[in-house]
């Protein structure tokens, strides 16, 4: 993708000072969703990326990783998994827990969801400390799915998530 047209999508994050609570530096991506414009674009930036890894499906995470997941899903008529936080998805499920700086919590998968070496790709709108998507590696990697790429439309690099990752190939189209 361009550097020009990630510009576009760089410009209009919003960024809220004390949000969710005082010290932090909330990146909002709802500007890029409201937009039809930068949401096509934010979406071709996935899509550039995906289409030559060939995977059979998307795995996305609650809840912003759908938006994006789902679309890409969609255009390249693959199918969908949804990663919920716990209690969420209504069939027999595999869970992970995973840290937060406040305490834990758990995210699931259905079991029925991934053949065994499936080529996935796991997209999110944000890769932070990497606690949510370690999980969702994990679930993936439980469920016998063979992990491509995990890909964000954000990386807050300083707090090391891509780190978190590793093995697994991270790639985040605008880095903080």
């Amino acid at each position: 993708m361009e550097a020009a047209q990630t510009a576009k999508l760089r410009e209009a994050i919003r960024e809220i000072q004390d949000f969710p609570k005082p010290g932090i530096l909330f990146r909002d991506i709802t500007p890029i969703l409201a937009s039809g414009s930068l949401f096509r674009l934010s979406i071709a930036c996935f899509l550039e990326r995906v289409r030559p890894l060939k995977p059979s499906k998307v795995v996305g995470i609650d809840a912003r990783g759908f938006l994006f997941g789902a679309a890409v899903a969609y255009e390249l008529g693959i199918g969908f998994v949804p990663v919920r936080k716990k209690g969420k998805l209504p069939f027999q499920t595999q869970s992970a827990a995973y840290s937060l700086e406040y305490g834990e919590s758990v995210v699931e998968m259905h079991v029925d969801a991934l053949e065994k070496d499936e080529p996935v790709v796991l997209i999110d709108d944000l890769l932070a400390t990497g606690g949510t998507a370690a999980a969702a590696c994990k679930l993936i990697h439980t469920m016998g799915g063979h992990l491509l790429e995990n890909l964000f439309l954000i990386e807050l690099s300083d707090l090391g998530g891509a780190q978190r990752l590793a093995p697994h190939p991270v790639h985040s189209f605008l880095k903080y």
